[in-house]
């Protein structure tokens, strides 16, 4: 496998952990809590990062063992391991489509807090047991790349997952309604579900 095809990976793998950090679930707990509480923007985007940084690390664990399984069952497979991770991103695309048609993204009203402290684990917790599930294919095709593929793509998955969060929070905290985000709010789960489907039918049809 080339560099080439690393970084192709791994520019997939940043559209679709950023577009998964742009799902509402992952930004708007802070700033309504955040509005709630009467915390400074500082403040709130500083939770936001804090439980990003569990997001993403039991994400990476789960792409660990995703990666340990992985190495052990593609030799079996051998030519035709391509067509299960093209598949798996394809089905997973269309169940954020399924998801989209039916439910949308609508978030609820956020709990009350007796503290600060309190609501910051909430929140924290809230992001730590919801893992990026939608990385866990990408860190699959990445087996072929070895442990540097592994590492490189944790560290897009850290990025992206940081750089959505933060952009998407720190956008509503300024009141930037006026920049038309409303569609990308109300379309991203069918957007994301797109760009999987997309990316699975590239690996099926070029990975080789």
């Amino acid at each position: 496998m080339t560099s080439t095809a690393l970084v192709s990976l791994a520019a997939g793998g940043f559209l679709v952990a950023f577009l998964h950090a742009a799902l509402p679930t992952h930004w708007l707990p802070f700033v309504l809590v955040g509005r709630g509480r009467s915390w400074s923007t500082a403040k709130t985007l500083g939770v936001a990062a804090g439980a990003g940084v569990g997001h993403v690390a039991i994400t990476v664990m789960l792409g660990l063992g995703v990666v340990a399984a992985g190495t052990l069952v593609e030799p079996r497979f051998g030519e035709a391991f391509h067509w299960l991770v093209g598949l798996l991103m394809i089905a997973l695309g269309g169940f954020y489509l399924l998801r989209h048609a039916r439910h949308g993204h609508a978030v609820d009203a956020p709990r009350r807090y007796a503290s600060d402290r309190a609501a910051m684990a909430g929140l924290f917790l809230l992001l730590a047991l919801s893992p990026c599930e939608v990385f866990l294919p990408v860190y699959l095709q990445g087996i072929r790349h070895g442990w540097t593929g592994f590492m490189v793509l944790s560290g897009v998955l850290a990025a992206a997952t940081g750089l959505g969060m933060l952009l998407f929070t720190g956008l509503s905290l300024v009141s930037a309604r006026r920049l038309k985000i409303e569609g990308l709010e109300r379309y991203e789960a069918a957007i994301l579900g797109g760009v999987l489907i997309l990316i699975g039918l590239a690996v099926i049809l070029f990975d080789t």
